[in-house]
């Protein structure tokens, strides 16, 4: 009797701990999707600056693993609840699966900072240039003027970039630069650029945006980090609690 009793103590403290895993990985799962949705509406804007989709395309992905890890928690929640061996199995091989996906996910990750900080470089600055303030490019301008304002910058690499747009040779109101590059933007300061009036000094667009995607990238390989381990050791209980319900007596 002393035997069984200890294994049923066994069972019950598996049963809460994956319960409580569960909880945990379905919480992680909503904040990798709250991630995803700020990406993709607080930095929309950005997607018109770059060429490629693979800015938008990864606050999609975080979406989809949101979801994906969201609905594994609920299956989760449901085979230990109702101790269900059959939904146990469906709930390990989907933590493996995500598990397998995250790994993916950080080399692809690595791979779009690398393709993402290559393209800046390209493209940002003829960007800015050529597009700036023209007929059809309001996406493009607004990025810009979020972007200048946002990280405190002035220009692709400095603020001498400006001398060669297309909008400011043409433009009769003598701005040297956009009124966004501005510390207290309004009408027409960009007529003056001395670094006290305008960001001069402190650095170009680019490489403020490259310092942000890089810290975002490290913001989610900490939480991929963290929902990696919690896979572990929610793979761990699973198996303990379905071979204990195996050998458990009816």
């Amino acid at each position: 009797m002393g035997g069984e009793k200890t294994h049923t103590c066994g069972t019950i403290c598996l049963k809460y701990l994956l319960f409580l895993f569960t909880i945990l990985f379905w919480l992680a799962g909503g904040a990798v999707l709250a991630v995803g949705v700020w990406t993709l509406v607080d930095k929309s804007d950005y997607i018109s600056l770059l060429s490629s989709s693979l800015y938008s395309a990864s606050a999609y992905i975080l979406i989809a693993a949101g979801v994906i890890v969201i609905v594994t928690g609920i299956i989760g929640c449901c085979a230990t609840l109702k101790e269900m061996r059959s939904l146990l199995i469906v709930y390990l091989v989907l933590l493996l699966c995500v598990f397998l996906l995250e790994i993916i996910a950080g080399v692809l990750a690595y791979i779009t900072y690398q393709e993402l900080n290559e393209e800046l470089r390209q493209n940002l600055k003829v960007t800015m240039q050529q597009k700036y303030q023209q007929p059809g490019e309001e996406s493009v301008t607004q990025a810009v003027d979020k972007l200048q304002q946002e990280f405190k910058c002035c220009g692709s690499f400095n603020s001498s970039d400006w001398a060669d747009c297309v909008w400011i040779q043409a433009a009769q109101n003598e701005r040297l630069v956009p009124d966004s590059c501005c510390k207290s933007p309004s009408e027409l300061c960009g007529r003056r650029d001395h670094p006290s009036n305008i960001y001069k000094v402190e650095g170009g667009c680019i490489m403020k945006l490259e310092e942000f995607i890089l810290s975002q990238l490290y913001i989610l390989g900490a939480v991929g980090i963290g929902i990696a381990f919690l896979q572990l050791v929610g793979m761990m209980f699973t198996c303990c609690l379905y071979q204990n319900l195996k050998e458990d007596p009816y």
